[in-house]
């Protein structure tokens, strides 16, 4: 991908979640944007769970790249390595950059196809459907999410969670820990703490804890948090701007470090705050503001900068409830933003910013 006297400037943008989609559109029409991706589509992580028991649902929030991205181009690959100037792809392909903006996030597993990835949300309904016993082992947010949106759909099924901490959703304060505990288990969902499941010890259908118990079950979701995807960037020379868990330290500008063209938003950045799909949101807004005015030549110190968010989250438990904590505050049940996340989970919105129809 040679470049053209006169063109506009360059951003490659690596990660097509929440943050890179975000940015990748705000900047398609000012530069010449690539997202180099390894699937082809964006879909809203937040709605995952609602998409496993409502199939229908996966049609809104899995949308092609190309959909909302008509002036970029798209590189259905994985990144492998950059350099000064060139960022290296999976299947051998080297491009220039004048800006690179990384927005990996999480390792990415699953279908890299739009089509897959919706038969996927289909076989995990049909899978939830025929079975009369459920063990989800997790106790976070994904868990906790999911136990609410199968009790909600499908009443008489058994759930069980295991969790292997001392409360159900250690991300964020106590209080909205007990209060999902009072919830699922007002569900008749049977959770068990400190301990965790051996999934490859499983035999017909009976899952043994280490705490010795038995766990009759007809299928599991495991819903542990995914990793960091950084581990590439150890062999690039991006490699000491990684700090101790992997992530890449940026400063107000969201800039990584010493590095005056390569930005860095969401979950893979050191920012001390929640890492949560939102802020990944508002971190795409500030860094696509700042590689505009870079772009324009406008001077350096009138760059924006970002301000960690206080700690501030929503769980939705089903359709209509959810736990909402915003600092010392918690509230549990029909509260306007658990009504809004529950009901929608934001998807008209997340597309809508994303110039999708509703």
């Amino acid at each position: 991908m040679e470049r053209l006297v006169g063109e506009k400037k360059r951003v490659i943008v690596i990660g097509g979640g929440v943050g890179g989609s975000m940015i990748s559109q705000k900047l398609q029409n000012d530069a010449d944007v690539i997202l180099i991706d390894p699937k082809e589509y964006y879909e809203i992580p937040w709605a995952i769970l609602r998409a496993m028991v409502q199939p229908s649902f996966a049609e809104r929030i899995v949308v092609k790249h190309s959909d909302y991205l008509p002036n970029a181009q798209i590189v259905t690959s994985a990144a492998s390595g950059i350099t000064e100037t060139d960022v290296l792809t999976a299947q051998g392909h080297s491009i220039k950059y004048d800006y690179l903006v990384i927005a990996t996030g999480h390792a990415h597993t699953g279908d890299s196809t739009k089509a897959g990835r919706i038969h996927h949300f289909q076989a995990e309904q049909e899978k939830i459907k025929s079975a009369n016993s459920i063990l989800i082992v997790g106790g976070g947010p994904t868990g906790v999410e999911l136990a609410a949106e199968i009790v909600v759909d499908f009443p008489d099924k058994k759930v069980t969670l295991v969790h292997r901490g001392q409360r159900l959703l250690e991300f964020i304060g106590e209080k909205a820990g007990k209060k999902a505990l009072n919830w699922l288990t007002s569900k008749k969902v049977e959770v068990i703490l400190n301990q965790s499941v051996n999934l490859d010890s499983q035999t017909d259908g009976v899952y043994e804890t280490s705490g010795g118990e038995k766990i009759v079950a007809d299928c599991h979701f495991l819903c542990a948090g995914q990793g960091i995807a950084s581990s590439w960037l150890k062999e690039t020379i991006l490699r000491d701007s990684l700090d101790r868990e992997g992530r890449l330290m940026v400063d107000s500008n969201l800039r990584v470090k010493g590095r005056s063209n390569i930005f860095a938003i969401g979950d893979i950045t050191d920012i001390p705050e929640l890492k949560l799909g939102y802020l990944a949101n508002n971190h795409a807004l500030v860094a696509a503001k700042n590689l505009k005015l870079l772009m324009s030549g406008t001077n350096k110190t009138k760059l924006s900068t970002y301000t960690p968010a206080p700690a501030a989250a929503i769980v939705s438990l089903g359709r209509r409830e959810g736990i909402i904590q915003i600092r010392c505050l918690t509230l549990c049940g029909r509260i306007p933003a658990g009504i809004m996340k529950s009901g929608d989970l934001f998807v008209t919105k997340s597309r809508k910013e994303r110039g999708l129809k509703s």
